[in-house]
């Protein structure tokens, strides 16, 4: 797949070439090893692999030739003879290639094409239209295409399939998007439609309907709807209109008022202060705060919603209980009646079935008072209160602040109640409501306690389905909930790493920008920017991939804690305009003045416009600290060799599936040059560097022309330490530089920005002692302690 994957890499290069008739071309090369993955350092994450196979894979490319795809003997062993190949001699053009032992070849043919899923949905589709054409022109469409042309990706397979079948896509992208959303909001409709709210809530609570998560149980305890106090006013509505039937129907006597009239201030109170807080824009503050607190307790919010169902309940069936002392029976169709009634039973205390009633119970006088209180043209029955028993059923069942377990016990019991008023109480007052409705088959006491029991176990069921239905939307609150933190925490880390893999001003602009396109590119350029290379060139040295080292992972690790505290730096505030780039291998890439909020005035002070580049400057001295203190930690002696230099950048962010932020440009260029070239433990810059860092009071050490790939011969300085006075401009005459040191310098081995990545393998250096004798006499040259210092260290690491 890689091989395959170079050949149309080669191809989209050409196809780039006709179309926009540029020199551009590409080098393809395969190596084949092992590798440690992974991401180093705290900041710019970036994927990367490390091991010495990564490095020859780097100079297989390296050693290729511009169109051809370039691999090495042990990636040929893979191939299984799907590719015809000749030899390449990339060993004869790399010295690494040589000492490694590999020979290396370039793919000539493809010898079995590469079948993709997509392309084999196409044969396919051939296959059928081949059915339907006689002439077999549809097998033909691919038949005179090269081999190489089987490396097309699957998109451009689809589009000529389309086009050799006729079909033209006539599908706009708004009409794509039109019928994506439609599909997702069927599939949401869908996924609504069909979850089962009783089967999800089965598995969660026990048969009493409490979740067998108790955090989950107290959280439904202390939960409570908006405006769930409200149908607390179906209580006291309910013993309103047991004043008024009592009133139109009923004897109206002073203990009959009180009975029914005192309990309507306990209930107006509660329901009040239950209440109250539902209506926070209509009354006084006091009162809302004063409901807040009342209701936020769960207990006594289930305390007051008991007493008022209590108190509806027991006024009631207590009204029940002193009104038969008024009548014999509850039915009076007059006085008469009741007269006659109550003379055939004057010499009766206990009636026939043994039953004590009220009256009985009651001194004759209070009966007798009773019996004067009652207008012989009032028509009374004992149903009235059996059927508004019902009533108050009813509002118990409705009150959302109680459990089901509760209202059901409430509601039991006072039927319970009611019933045994019917049966035993009040049975010689429902025996005259039966005379005058002509002797029924059922007793109307006992067709009025069937009543509240039915209506009693209706609501009882109806209780627990509410009950039911607000534990099933409590939990999908919940969970909603618990979706919506983790989907944000997950945006949050979403956001974390594009901030971590992008800079915050670029990340900025692909977060913020809602309405940008997917494709849309990044670019920006900059006239003034510093740009830094670091890196630790004894690191190839120190990086080994023996078993003691666990295969090379343990050097990683030390290299992750040195960049690790190299982006700690970052975390400064002196050092905040600084961004990272990048890290090649052990190369640290940095920069500075990229910052859009940069306003500088056209004739500002070169000390103002170029303030960044010193902290820059400041910066890499920190990195040599960092390092340092790194070696006294660890017992090692690294070292960096860093090259800055400064001037127009183009930045941006390419790759469309792994987007990396990236600087380009003549001043990237000669920066990493400026590291190449450089020695180990010295900050080397070019002269137009040299000259603008000088006014903030750098001094600086010329070393002289060394020859820069690319820019032929550039005069360079070598950064000796700041002077607490500003420094004059150092002539070029006033330095003398030995002439072995010159020699010896400009043969240096140079090193791309390329070709950073990893140098794993020892590089045979001819020149290691000969610069000795030169260093010595810059040592000599030096002006500064700090100078000499970092002299000494790169004299002591190249003996």
């Amino acid at each position: 797949m890689c091989v395959h994957m170079g050949l149309s890499m080669v191809k989209a290069i050409k196809y780039v070439q006709q179309k926009a008739n540029s020199p551009v071309d590409m080098r393809v090369g395969i190596h084949t090893g092992a590798v440690l993955a992974g991401i180093l350092g705290q900041r710019q994450w970036q994927f990367d692999v490390y091991s010495k196979d990564v490095e020859l894979a780097n100079k297989m490319e390296s050693s290729g030739k511009a169109g051809r795809v370039h691999i090495s003997d042990k990636t040929l062993a893979f191939l299984k003879g799907e590719f015809e190949v000749e030899p390449a001699f990339g060993e004869k053009r790399e010295e690494l290639l040589r000492i490694a032992g590999l020979k290396t070849y370039f793919i000539t043919k493809v010898v079995k094409p590469f079948a993709s899923p997509c392309a084999k949905k196409i044969n396919e589709t051939q296959d059928i239209n081949s059915h339907h054409s006689p002439n077999g022109s549809t097998n033909d469409v691919l038949a005179g295409e090269d081999d190489n042309d089987a490396t097309l990706d699957d998109e451009e397979l689809l589009a000529q399939n389309a086009v050799s079948n006729g079909h033209q896509i006539g599908v706009t992208e708004d009409e794509e998007e039109q019928v994506k959303l439609e599909n997702f909001k069927q599939r949401l409709k869908d996924e609504l439609v069909t979850r089962d709210g009783h089967e999800n809530l089965t598995k969660d609570t026990n048969i009493f309907l409490r979740f067998k998560n108790p955090q989950l149980e107290q959280s439904y305890a202390v939960y409570r709807e908006p405006y769930s106090s409200l149908p607390l006013l179906a209580a006291l509505l309910v013993q309103c209109i047991d004043v008024l039937y009592s009133y139109l129907v009923l004897p109206r006597s002073t203990l009959h008022f009180i009975n029914i009239a005192a309990p309507l201030v306990p209930i107006a109170m509660l329901v009040v202060i239950s209440i109250a807080e539902s209506f926070s824009g209509m009354l006084p503050k006091f009162f809302v705060d004063v409901s807040k607190r009342f209701n936020d307790i769960t207990f006594v919010r289930e305390l007051a919603a008991i007493i008022i169902a209590l108190t509806i309940g027991l006024s009631n069936v207590i009204d029940m209980f002193f009104f038969v002392t008024f009548v014999r029976t509850e039915h009076i169709v007059s006085e008469s009646e009741f007269n006659a009634t109550a003379g055939m039973e004057n010499d009766v205390d206990v009636d026939e079935e043994g039953v004590v009633t009220a009256e009985h119970l009651l001194p004759a006088s209070f009966v007798e008072q009773m019996r004067e209180a009652v207008p012989s043209e009032r028509v009374l029955y004992p149903s009235y209160l059996s059927n508004f028993g019902v009533l108050i059923l009813i509002a118990i069942a409705v009150i959302a602040q109680l459990t089901h377990l509760t209202k059901i016990l409430l509601l039991l019991s006072i039927a319970a109640l009611h019933c045994y008023f019917n049966v035993f109480i009040m049975q010689d007052l429902y025996a005259l409501e039966d005379d005058l409705a002509h002797q029924p088959i059922i007793s109307t006491r006992y067709c009025a306690s069937g009543l509240l029991l039915v209506a009693s176990l209706a609501l009882s069921t109806l209780a627990r389905h509410m009950d039911h239905e607000d534990r099933v939307i409590f939990k999908w609150k919940t969970e909603v909930a618990e979706q919506k933190e983790t989907a944000n925490d997950m945006r949050q880390r979403n956001e974390a790493l594009v901030y971590n893999v992008l800079p915050v001003h670029v990340a900025e602009h692909f977060m913020k920008n809602t309405k940008r396109s997917h494709d849309d590119l990044y670019s920006q350029s900059y006239a003034e920017v510093g740009v830094l290379f670091a890196s630790m060139p004894n690191f190839s040295d120190f990086y080994s991939e023996e078993t003691v080292n666990n295969q090379g992972l343990e050097c990683l690790r030390f290299l992750n804690e040195v960049i690790s505290d190299f982006d700690a730096l970052l975390e400064l505030p002196q050092f905040q305009d600084i961004i990272k780039i990048k890290t090649i291998g052990s190369t640290y890439m940095a920069a500075s003045g990229i910052n859009l909020q940069r306003n500088l005035r056209n004739d500002a002070p070169i000390t103002e416009r170029w303030s960044h580049l010193a902290v820059l400057v400041e910066f890499a001295l920190e990195l040599k600290h960092a390092l340092q203190s790194i070696n006294e930690q660890s017992f090692n002696h690294f070292v960096l060799k860093m090259g800055i230099n400064h001037g127009p950048i183009t930045a941006g962010v390419i790759g469309a599936r792994k987007p990396h932020y990236d600087i380009w440009g003549n001043t990237v260029n000669v920066a990493s040059r400026m590291e190449s070239t450089g020695k180990a433990g010295a900050i080397q810059v070019t002269e137009e560097t040299c000259n603008i860092l000088q006014p903030f009071g750098y001094t600086f050490l010329q070393r002289g022309l060394v020859a820069v790939k690319g820019k032929g011969q550039l005069m360079t300085y070598y950064l000796q330490g700041k002077s607490t006075s500003k420094a004059e401009p150092v002539a070029p005459a006033a330095v003398v530089l030995h002439g072995q040191e010159t020699s010896a310098l400009e043969s240096t081995t140079e090193l791309e920005a390329s070709d950073i990545k990893m140098p794993l393998l020892k590089h045979k250096v001819q020149e290691a002692a000969a610069p000795c004798e030169g260093i010595a006499q810059e040592q000599s040259l030096g002006n500064g302690s700090a100078g000499q210092a970092g002299v000494g260290e790169s004299q002591s690491l190249l003996e």
